[in-house]
Order: C-alpha cells, then sequence, then structure tokens
C-alpha cells in the first residue's frame, strides 16, 4: 500500500496563538498552506521545535521594501540610476530578508516595485513575505479634491491594496500640515468608495485631526502627538502605528549614507534627533490610552531590512509595552487593521500556516525575537531550521 502523507505536525515548548494565549507543550497541526488545529496531544510530530517558541509570523504594516543603498552606497528609493533589473533584485533581496528576520506580511507604502515583488511573492516560488502596496503615494498638496480623488482611481486600476496620503512634512522638516480637510476627505473617501484602506502620514495634532475625521484607517508616525489627539485617534476607533525606534536609530547608523539626499542635511538630522524622545513618549502615552489601537510598523527604509522585530524589543524595553501586548500588535492586531484579520495573524483553524520559532521564550526575554531559528510561510519551511525531524508517519 502506498505511503499516505498526513497534515504537518510541528511541535513546542509553548505557542502563542497571536492573540494573547499561551498553550504550553502542544503541537500545530498544519495542511497544505493552511493551520488545521492546535493538538495538545499529537500522536505523532514532524518537527520537534524543542524549547523554542512558535508563534505568528510578525506583520510589518510600514516599511518601503525597495528602499536600498545602492552600488555606490548611498541611499536609493526608486531606482535611479539603475536598470529595472538591478533595482528588483535589491528589492527581492531586502524582501528576502525581512521574511527571514521572522515578518511574514509587510504592507508597503508605496513604490511601483512592491506591485513586482507582491505578485512574485504570491506565485510562492520564491521566499518572499506576503506583500500589499500603496504603490504611488499621494503627496502633492497642491491637488484638488477632484484631482486627488482621480489619483486614487489611478492606483486602484494599477492595483493597490491601499491609499497612503502624506498629510503632513516630514519630521525632518518640522511636521506641520499639508492637506486640507477637503483634501483628506477626498483620499480616504474615494478610497473608502473603491473599498481601499488609507494609511496616512501625519505627525502633529492637526494633520492627523483632519485624517480621523476623513475615515482614513490609519495614522502613520505621529511622533508630535497629544493626550487629546491620542483619545481622539480611539475614539474613532482609527488604528495608530508608531514608528519610533528603527526608522530613527538605522538614520543614525547609516548617517553618511543619506546626507545630502532631499531633506537629509544636518538640520533634518538634528531635528530627527530632537524626535527620537517625543516619540517614545507619545508611545508610552498610548499605552494608556484606552481603546487605542496601537500596531506594529517600523517604516523600514535601505539599512534596516531584516531588522524589523528590533522595533519590538525597543517597545517592550524602553516604551515599557507588555511583552504579550507587543507581540499581539504585531500579529492579530496588525492583520486586523490590514483588513486580514480571518486569515493572518493567527494560530488558528483556517488561517495561514505562516509561523516563526523563537529561541526562547519572548514572555521572559524580549530579546529572543531577534533569534528567529524557523520560518515557514504559507505551508512552506522557508529557512533552515535547527531542530529534531521526527518520522513521518505512514500507514
Amino acid at each position: 500500500m502506498s505511503a499516505v502523507l498526513l497534515a504537518l505536525v510541528i511541535s513546542a515548548a509553548r505557542i502563542l496563538d497571536g492573540r494573547g494565549h499561551v498553550i504550553r507543550n502542544a503541537a500545530v497541526v498544519v495542511d497544505g498552506s493552511k493551520i488545521v488545529r492546535i493538538d495538545p496531544h499529537p500522536s505523532h510530530i514532524d518537527i520537534d521545535l524543542g524549547d523554542r517558541t512558535l508563534m505568528p509570523g510578525a506583520i510589518d504594516t510600514h516599511v518601503h521594501i525597495g528602499w536600498h543603498f545602492d552600488k555606490n552606497g548611498r541611499s536609493n528609493d526608486d531606482g535611479g540610476g539603475e536598470t529595472p533589473d538591478e533595482y528588483a533584485m535589491f528589492a527581492a533581496e531586502n524582501a528576502f530578508a525581512t521574511l527571514m528576520g521572522g515578518v511574514t506580511t509587510v504592507q508597503s507604502l508605496g513604490a511601483p516595485i512592491d506591485k513586482t515583488i507582491r505578485d512574485f511573492a504570491a506565485r510562492k516560488n520564491l521566499p518572499l513575505p506576503r506583500v500589499l502596496t500603496a504603490v504611488d503615494p499621494i503627496y502633492d498638496n497642491k491637488l484638488t479634491p477632484e484631482q486627488i480623488r482621480e489619483k486614487v482611481r489611478t492606483i486602484a486600476a494599477e492595483g493597490a491594496d491601499v491609499v497612503k496620503i502624506f498629510a503632513s512634512q516630514s519630521i525632518r522638516s518640522g511636521g506641520a500640515p499639508t492637506m486640507t480637510q477637503e483634501q483628506m476627505d477626498a483620499a480616504c473617501g474615494e478610497g473608502k468608495r473603491l473599498g481601499l484602506r488609507s494609511a496616512v502620514h501625519a505627525h502633529g495634532p492637526e494633520s492627523v485631526r483632519r485624517s480621523v475625521l476623513a475615515g482614513c484607517t490609519s495614522i502613520e508616525h505621529g511622533a508630535l502627538l497629544d493626550q487629546p489627539t491620542l483619545d481622539f485617534i480611539a475614539e474613532h476607533g482609527t488604528f495608530f502605528d508608531p514608528n519610533i525606534d528603527l526608522v530613527f536609530r538605522n538614520y543614525f547608523e547609516n548617517k553618511a549614507h543619506f546626507l545630502g539626499i532631499g531633506n537629509y542635511t544636518e538640520e533634518g538630522f538634528a531635528q530627527m534627533e530632537k524626535a527620537v524622545p517625543k516619540a517614545l513618549s507619545v508611545f508610552q502615552i498610548g499605552l494608556k490610552t484606552k481603546g487605542l489601537k496601537m500596531v506594529f510598523g517600523t517604516d523600514a527604509v535601505a539599512g534596516s531590512h531584516g531588522r524589523n522585530l528590533q522595533e519590538l524589543v525597543y517597545r517592550v524595553q524602553k516604551g515599557g509595552q507588555d511583552p504579550m501586548q507587543a507581540i499581539v500588535s504585531a500579529t492579530s492586531l496588525a492583520a486586523e487593521s490590514l483588513g486580514l484579520g480571518a486569515s493572518i495573524g493567527s494560530i488558528a483553524p483556517g488561517y495561514e500556516a505562516d509561523l516563526i520559532a523563537l529561541d526562547g521564550d519572548p514572555l521572559r526575554d524580549i530579546t529572543v525575537l531577534e533569534r528567529v531559528s524557523f520560518v515557514m510561510k504559507g505551508g512552506k519551511i522557508v529557512s533552515p531550521q535547527r531542530s529534531q525531524r521526527a518520522q513521518r508517519s505512514k500507514n
């Protein structure tokens, strides 16, 4: 009688389901690309992860997957001076590093190259994270509301998953509002009409309030917010994605690669230095704000791809966030913010088998988030696992 392949059974000392629960000494059963169940008493084990933590792959709600250091070591966010092939390969390198770092889904906000990476990831033949993209952000504040609506219709036709709008200046330029209420109403309203979420770059209270009133889905950054504005975000059920560490630290560590490009000036770097404690304070206030849905996002740019989970370590160690709350923000809550809460971000029956294993217990030592030893994306093992493999059952 020929052998019958059974579902893959993966055991670990502890399983974090992405919803705030710990299951000890159990197994996750995977069939094809889906999770079948959590089995507390498996009859056989295919992959024994030993004293590791198995959890959903992390979801980074804000990256720039194509942004890289080019062959001259300079920051390059649009492939300028490169062939399309070179640009695509740099973006694929970033995506692979991100996946190996434990992030199985990203929202890239955004550039046309994102579509290429998204489509190849969907083919499931290359080890790449799931990608959602804004394709082409809306930043020109000279556009009329109708022109903005037309822009939204254009990116929707080009296959965007989300609308990205710049409602304020960069923090390097002070973070002041750039879009009127009418412009924000047009961008997020047209996006909603077309079934698209909207993610808004906004730093200060006024730009955030306009975005929330316009019905936008998420606020990105928010380094200059206060308690009343955070309460306002929470009251409206808007998601908040504070990027408080990795993006700044990466800029400082790689200053020479950015300096002299656009507003990456000495003054701009000085503004970022001033913003670091402000962003941390906003995050800490946010932790105490009732009902505020703070999700995980890094604003990963050149130099930081693959290091995404360092942001969560900082949120716990410096920001004071509860480790489990931090993990939920990067799994089920992040999935909810992307409109994918019913398919990714949790270990539960019917969910995508996007799984990672950590060498230790992140609830005791959050730094183990940086020690990813096993990655499964859509039921496929995409990284070498340092684990004992049991004999597959046959009949």
